[in-house]
């Protein structure tokens, strides 16, 4: 097993395009590190300069404690699964899993052993001598992940592995890739553009923008306590909502359009700098799931919308509706159209599958203060201290 620690690494292409910027990054032995952000954000090139497959500009780069920098792919140990298969379609399971230890030229019954301990680890015993061809999408995958695997290498990369797949088997291939790489127990580091993917997979998660990283950390706690607008506006589904709203003279509210929200003490003490934003324009973060349905007992400051759109999905129902607030562009940029519609500010909220709403009716939230965030408009970053 090794560790990978990337220091300041840069890369920049011959047009002078800069691809990755100072990207400082860890990843401990066994962990599972995703690295997430829209396209073109850098992850893949990232993920390319680990693998060898692309040069560092600057920078260094560091498997097991050792500089690589300047080593070949094969130099460094690592293993990596592509979006695509790639797979042989002459070759059997057996085959294509133990093609790089023949490639090594070790003896057969070795490689049949490992081809066999592997298979087992991916569920693939039974299928070992069918061709790519007779398997599903699913299990082809897993056979890249064995080609993999099978080399026992010190490092573990993937990228974008399961964007071919259907929506329904990639959700039970994050279930396998995670038990997987539990069982090997090697430090991995995992590219994708989807952040559900990220959320539920990763045991940390690196969300970057435009080459610059942004944010690491548990999952929970990028979606908790955002650095910034953009990580605020990327990780969530549905999306934050964001609108510009200003803090009251005395800091003890907060307006959104034409509404007001007092904050109680205990969201005033969990984000002390707001004192510093009194008569001040901000941003005012809001999940979906802290804005339920206003009931006859309901306490607390409230947010009233007009109703779009309702989607039921059985265990909750998501309405899409509008205020009169400018929203905040989902990429972190306020909006700057000045159009009419920009003054109604579209959100989304999840409520108790048996509220009683129609659309193009008027519905109350009971907004939940504790899941209120802050973010100055110039620096875009979370208002805490």
């Amino acid at each position: 097993m090794a560790t990978v620690d990337m220091a300041q690494v840069n890369k920049v292409y011959e047009n002078g395009f800069h691809a990755v910027k100072d990207l400082t990054l860890d990843v401990a032995e066994g962990e599972f590190m995703v690295l997430v952000g829209p396209s073109g954000c850098g992850k893949t090139t990232a993920l390319r300069m680990v693998a060898g497959l692309e040069d560092i500009t600057s920078g260094t780069l560091r498997i097991g404690g050792k500089v690589v920098n300047d080593e070949t792919p094969k130099e460094r140990d690592i293993a990596m699964v592509f979006q695509n298969y790639a797979l042989y379609p002459h070759m059997t399971v057996a085959e294509n899993i133990g093609f790089a230890l023949k490639l090594r030229k070790l003896p057969k019954d070795q490689i049949a052993a490992k081809v066999k301990e592997t298979g087992e680890i991916l569920g693939l015993t039974d299928w070992l001598e069918r061709k790519p061809g007779q398997l599903s999408g699913g299990q082809r995958q897993r056979v890249a992940m064995g080609r993999a695997i099978v080399r026992e290498p010190s490092v573990f990369l993937m990228d974008e592995p399961l964007s071919n797949l259907d929506a329904k088997l990639r959700v039970q291939m994050r279930a396998e890739v995670q038990r997987i790489q539990r069982r090997i127990n090697v430090a991995t580091f995992y590219v994708t553009h989807d952040q559900v993917e990220a959320m539920t997979m990763g045991d940390r998660v690196a969300v970057m923008r435009a080459g610059v990283l942004q944010q690491v950390n548990h999952p929970q706690n990028l979606y908790d306590h955002p650095d910034n607008l953009f990580v605020a506006a990327f990780i969530g589904s549905p999306a934050m909502n964001l609108y510009e709203a200003t803090m009251t003279e005395d800091a003890a509210a907060v307006r959104i359009g034409s509404q007001e929200l007092p904050l109680p003490a205990a969201c005033r003490d969990e984000h002390p700098g707001l004192a510093r934003y009194a008569n001040k324009k901000i941003v005012v973060g809001l999940r979906p799931e802290h804005l339920p349905a206003a009931t006859d007992t309901s306490t607390g400051p409230h947010l009233v919308g007009n109703v779009d759109l309702i989607e039921a999905l059985g265990s909750e129902l998501v309405i899409h509706f509008t205020i009169d607030a400018r929203r905040v562009r989902a990429e972190g940029a306020s909006s700057d159209d000045e159009d009419a519609t920009a003054q109604h500010g579209e959100g989304v909220a999840r409520v108790d599958p048996n509220t009683k709403v129609k659309v193009g009716e008027r519905i109350t939230f009971a907004v939940n203060t504790a899941g209120l965030q802050f973010f100055d408009t110039e620096t875009e970053k979370a208002i805490w201290e």
